[in-house]
């Protein structure tokens, strides 16, 4: 079986904005349960903990050799769109310990059930806020490549 080969993201600078949009040989459903439940997540991306459910809850996504990141649920549409901000400013070289307004990303996973599955679209923004914003667009844009790919590579080989 081939994985859906999906594109790179498109990083703009201009709106200081990361977006990337793939498709996945799976249903919504378990899509939404890959991008919401910490259990799900801590498969294909950081390692997830989340205090409570829902808009507001908080916790920490743990990547090995770089550490917890502090993330937050910031909106919830189920099952089209999860929104969640998180500080992780690479170009710091240092992660904070709580979801800090001033300096924090906001990324947002939308769902789209499409012919022959789910298309996902992440956009990221608020990269005008970082220490370096044209650094962090590129490390992330890199990284939602690494990290979607890994997405659907779990998804279509369970499907």
């Amino acid at each position: 079986m081939t994985m859906t080969d999906n594109p790179a993201s498109v990083v703009d600078e201009g709106t200081y904005t990361v977006r990337r949009t793939i498709r996945i040989a799976a249903p919504i459903e378990k899509v939404w349960r890959a991008v919401t439940e910490p259990e799900h997540i801590s498969r294909w991306f950081g390692r997830t903990v989340l205090a409570g459910s829902g808009v507001g809850a908080e916790g920490t996504m743990t990547f090995e050799g770089y550490g917890a990141v502090p993330i937050r649920v910031e909106a919830l549409d189920a099952p089209r769109s999860v929104t969640y901000r998180w500080g992780n400013d690479d170009a710091l070289g240092r992660l904070p310990d709580h979801v800090d307004e001033e300096t924090s990303t906001v990324f947002t996973f939308t769902l789209a059930e499409v012919a022959d599955g789910t298309e996902l679209t992440v956009v990221e923004t608020g990269f005008e806020r970082t220490s370096d914003p044209s650094v962090n667009m590129a490390e992330h844009a890199g990284g939602w490549v690494a990290e979607l790919d890994k997405l659907v590579a779990l998804l279509e080989g369970d499907a």
